[in-house]
């Protein structure tokens, strides 16, 4: 079986359970179940596998706790995190919970041990509250106990049964499973998905924008996290020591801000690579104290209110002062764009999606955008197609940031032409080859004829820094081409035949009256 194959095969048994069990509970309240079972079982393997380090002799799972020295426990709460007892293994719950009448309040007291073994070791802030949105006593799975038993023993049951193996190997076919849930209950529960998750191919363009031409990273950042979509990209399409520290980012909504810490477990990264905080980037921002960040990525909410003048503190804060003005309290979007520049080393590239509107507006918006250009801090601005993220049609943007640039032009590239995507069933899709394409064009900062222009600093200074990409770069004129000759020469025949026809009709009529 191929690997597209495999991941077809787990789609579909995946969505089989979620079509078996939801019953009465909501879509995108049955993925916390989902998700949190599939995570359960992620790391029970997955401490298993560390604990018998390939010793064929060893069966964990079939140990007793008592068994388990205080030492091991203690090497092992430092190496991964965190602590299973055999007892508490996804495995050994699942043996018995169909017949388990204390199921719902036995699994809470597992997740409840898991996060504790933490207590007092470094991982002590990555594993709290992870299992928080995984509530075995919510009425949401019934409004009994047995109901509620009966649910949760179908879920673990199916988790039990998707093929799966956590191992380095097969690290990519669990986050598949994972993106796969977020995607679909993103798209089809009536929630915004780009709040959750950037669908995986504009984050493959993102991460790649970020990383472009950079033999190493300290570090990548996201200061609107979400599901952490976007940062583990550059863990797919790069090799693991480009990035040298890790994985960083800070979310607004502690249920995304869980599913982003455990996307980082899920996909093998080790709870000393990555750091996701809890909070708002904008008003309560973390990391201030860490070296520059050399690769930023970001997807932010698009046009959210926040603070801004109403704050007076902030026009003084080191993100913001230097631009010597505040983004609009209705349209944070540049608040942003400027928090990530700020936290953007020397060396290093961000790429931010954005909406369109803040790159022709006027007011703080304009005065913005004469700081970013004036200081020589914006490399690109592309254009992409409408319709590529759930919840919204939009055609986005993506602004690339840099402040290592070695002229003073900005590069504009227009990628909404059909040469830059595919049509799908509900949305629109950037193939590998389209992205590819992008980001030829990118690097070689050469003009395309209706695609790119690299323009002068002057030229956008004249223009009121109006960065929008159709400002610079010409459509293609998509109209018919009509020569005027051969219309005069149809036009004339057409004459010719209705004369002859007249003619015609007038003696059949002159016959008649005869």
């Amino acid at each position: 079986m191929t690997g597209q194959q495999q991941r077809d095969e787990l789609h579909r048994q995946i969505w089989s359970i979620a079509n078996e069990v939801r019953g009465a509970v909501d879509g995108w309240d049955f993925k916390q179940f989902v998700l949190g079972a599939l995570f359960y079982r992620f790391i029970s393997e997955n401490f298993t596998s560390y604990i018998e380090a390939g010793d064929e002799s060893i069966d964990y799972a079939g140990m007793s706790d008592a068994d388990i020295p205080d030492e091991v426990k203690v090497d092992a709460i430092k190496t991964k995190g965190y602590f299973i007892y055999p007892r508490q293994l996804f495995a050994n719950v699942v043996k018995s919970a169909s017949s388990n009448e204390s199921l719902n309040t036995d699994l809470a007291e597992v997740f409840a041990a898991i996060e504790a073994s933490a207590s007092g070791y470094p991982s002590e802030e990555d594993i709290r509250g992870l299992f928080a949105d995984f509530d075995t006593t919510s009425n949401r799975l019934g409004n009994t106990v047995k109901h509620k038993n009966e649910r949760l023993a179908k879920v673990l049951k199916g988790v039990a049964g998707l093929p799966l193996k956590f191992d380095d190997n097969e690290g990519d076919l669990f986050g598949d499973a994972y993106e796969f849930l977020i995607s679909n209950y993103a798209a089809n529960a009536g929630k915004s998905g780009g709040e959750f998750f950037t669908p995986q191919h504009v984050s493959k363009l993102i991460a790649q924008l970020a990383m472009h031409k950079q033999t190493s990273v300290n570090k990548i950042y996201d200061p609107a996290a979400g599901s952490g979509s976007l940062l583990l990209q550059a863990k797919k399409h790069f090799d693991d020591h480009i990035i040298e520290d890790g994985f960083f980012g800070q979310e607004i909504n502690y249920t995304t801000y869980n599913l982003a810490r455990m996307n980082m477990f899920l996909h093998n990264i080790n709870y000393d690579k990555f750091n996701i905080q809890y909070g708002n980037t904008l008003e309560d921002p973390h990391f201030a104290d860490e070296k520059p960040f050399d690769a930023i990525v970001s997807n932010p909410p698009y046009s959210v209110r926040w603070k801004g003048s109403d704050d007076p503190t902030l026009i003084n804060d080191d993100r913001f002062a230097p631009a010597g003005v505040l983004a609009p309290k209705s349209k944070a979007d540049f608040a942003f764009v400027l928090h990530a520049l700020h936290y953007l080393s020397a060396k290093g590239r961000a790429a931010i999606v954005c909406f369109p509107g803040i790159f022709y507006r006027g007011g703080a918006e304009q005065k913005i955008r004469k700081y970013l250009v004036d200081n020589n801090f914006v490399e690109t601005v592309i254009a992409l197609a409408p319709n590529l993220f759930f919840g919204t049609t939009i055609a986005v943007n993506i602004l690339v940031l840099a402040k290592n640039k070695t002229d003073t032009k900005v590069q504009f590239i227009d990628a909404t032409g059909s040469e830059f995507f595919r049509k799908d069933v509900n949305i629109n899709v950037m193939q590998d080859r389209h992205i590819a394409k992008i980001m030829e064009i990118f690097d070689r900062k050469e003009n395309v004829p209706h695609v790119a222009e690299s323009v002068a600093f002057e030229r956008i200074a004249e223009n009121d820094y109006n960065l929008s990409v159709s400002a610079y770069v010409e459509p293609k004129d998509t109209r018919e081409k009509v020569s005027i000759a051969r219309l005069n020469d149809e036009l004339e025949t057409t004459v010719g035949k209705i004369n002859q026809l007249r003619a015609e009709i007038d003696a059949i009529v002159a016959e008649i009256e005869a």
